[in-house]
């Protein structure tokens, strides 16, 4: 028995040993590890330290360089304002004269439209004079308006508007037109006692 417990003993001590032994290996790793991570941290501080002087140098490179900025962009603003009167007067003087030539075109254009309405009532006093009139004069009646003549022919009666130049028809006038092209033309006969 004592031979049993001899070996039992021997293997409790190879296998504290053992325990030992492999805890103290662990600890060596541990001890090795915790060497090369402050070496490692050692080269994260330097190169953050470095990096610090960069950024330190290049936020002073960029705080001189916006002050520059800065001063330069209050002398564009200066002389934009300067500039900015200077359009204004420009702007108030076109508009002056902007209004003169609309009130002379006005004016003008006004005299041509007087011209043009007095040059169409003479074209429509003389137009059964000219060659251009296909009825015969004797056979029209003047109206003047809204058309200017109705033709009492053998055959037929028939609405004449006499137009020079590019004038157009006006919307009653348009309207006459189409009423006779649509047969709508009526006889009435009233007796005044």
């Amino acid at each position: 028995m004592i031979y049993i417990i001899s070996i039992a003993w021997l293997f409790l001590c190879s296998f504290i040993f053992l325990k030992f032994k492999k805890r103290l290996k662990n600890l060596e790793d541990i001890e090795k590890n915790n060497s090369l991570l402050q070496g490692r941290i050692k080269e994260i501080e330097q190169d953050f330290s470095a990096r610090e002087n960069t950024y330190k140098h290049n936020i002073s490179t960029l705080q001189e360089s916006f002050k520059l900025e800065r001063d330069s962009m209050q002398e564009k603003k200066i002389e934009i304002q300067t500039k900015e009167k200077g359009y204004e007067v420009a702007i108030g003087k076109l508009q002056d004269d902007l209004r003169e030539q609309q009130e002379l075109k006005a004016k003008v254009t006004s005299q041509k439209k007087s011209s043009e309405v007095r040059l169409g009532h003479i074209a429509e006093t003389l137009a059964p004079f000219l060659d251009q009139f296909e009825f015969e004069p004797e056979e029209c009646s003047f109206l003047g308006q809204p058309i200017d003549y109705v033709s009492f022919g053998q055959d037929e009666i028939t609405f004449i508007e006499v137009k020079s130049g590019n004038s157009q028809l006006s919307s009653k006038q348009r309207k006459i037109r189409d009423q006779v092209k649509n047969g709508k033309i009526k006889w009435k006969e009233i007796r005044i006692k």
